[in-house]
């Protein structure tokens, strides 16, 4: 089984904070998104993943290092592939071709989920999606009585189906999908002036492939500030309080669950809940609820909910109730 993990946007709904760092992978409850997407992955696969290749822009060396990590802590191989500039999802993952044959999944890194299944590799293809109220700004599919994919929508404006694509596909043969995918650049076929999976998927489709739908327990969406800050939420509902044995809480409330990090220090403040604290930050007499803070930031006289604050940065409330959202190496005085 390979793991194909798209991810090389700037992530323009969630600036500040991916303007120095990919949004997959800002924190969520302690840990990168990208990773908590690829290990949940690993967990309904049932079979051994031998690879994960990570599609990515220019983000440096520190980041291609830290991706290759997290694969080799999953114990598969690791491999990075650039998509150099933004001309769609079928043409993001075409980028891998190297490493697409045999079992793939292709999972793009700006979603979560939670699900209790394990993969049925037997099945010519799987798209998972989740049923949601509002279905007009996302991919849509339409089933027959067979329970197999029949049809896929982009962005319907009158009502087809509320069974949205989350982003998390299963395919069978990567080389049948890579052909696809090749097809669609060699032909110049586009939609919005891109290259789109779902053309691929659709002329996979026609060629006798059965797409079935796999439904997941809960989505979470990580595009901008609000989504994100929730998913944190979420995450930390379901894993619990992790506090680290290195931070120091003195004259404090922590009222689970949170996420506080290596060599926090947390004084007279109250912390909690849904409260997430990066690496060697210091919280002085400050009330913070349902927040992210980063690695290496100093925040004091803090009322904030909703707010996410980047990495190596100084904020001073000033005992003013407030949502923010500051990137990294700011500075708010």
């Amino acid at each position: 089984m390979k793991i194909i993990v798209p991810m090389a946007g700037r992530g323009s709904r969630l600036r500040p904070h991916t303007l120095t760092i990919p949004k997959p992978l800002i924190p969520v409850a302690g840990k990168p998104i990208v990773q908590r997407l690829v290990e949940d992955i690993v967990k309904v696969c049932g079979k051994e993943v031998e690879e994960i290749a990570f599609i990515i822009g220019d983000f440096g060396q520190e980041v291609e290092d830290s991706l290759i990590k997290v694969a080799e802590g999953l114990g598969a191989k690791g491999s990075i592939y650039h998509q150099d500039k933004p001309l769609g999802t079928a043409h993001a993952i075409l980028c891998a071709k190297e490493s697409l044959e045999g079992n793939c999944v292709v999972a793009f890194a700006d979603t979560l989920f939670k699900a209790d299944f394990t993969l049925d590799n037997s099945k010519d293809g799987i798209i998972w999606v989740s049923q949601i109220d509002d279905p007009s700004d996302f991919g849509v599919v339409k089933l027959n009585k067979d329970n197999i994919i029949t049809d896929f929508v982009e962005k319907p404006q009158t009502f087809v189906s509320d069974l949205a694509i989350i982003g998390i596909y299963y395919f069978n043969d990567g080389v049948f999908l890579k052909n696809e995918l090749q097809y669609l650049l060699d032909n110049n076929i586009k939609d919005n002036g891109e290259y789109q999976l779902t053309n691929a998927l659709e002329n996979m489709k026609n060629k006798g492939t059965n797409f079935s739908p796999g439904k997941v327990d809960e989505w979470l969406d990580c595009g901008n500030k609000k989504a994100t800050v929730y998913t944190n939420e979420r995450v930390l509902e379901y894993n619990g309080n992790i506090i680290s044995n290195s931070s120091k809480i003195e004259d404090s409330e922590i009222i689970e669950p949170c996420f506080i990090g290596e060599n926090v220090v947390i004084k007279n403040s109250k912390i909690g809940p849904h409260v997430s604290i990066g690496g060697n930050t210091t919280i002085e007499n400050s009330v913070i609820t349902k927040s992210i803070i980063q690695n290496d930031t100093f925040v004091k006289e803090a009322i904030l909910n909703n707010s996410m604050i980047g990495n190596k940065s100084l904020f001073n409330g000033n005992n003013i109730n407030q949502e923010v959202s500051i990137g990294d190496f700011s500075q708010v005085k």
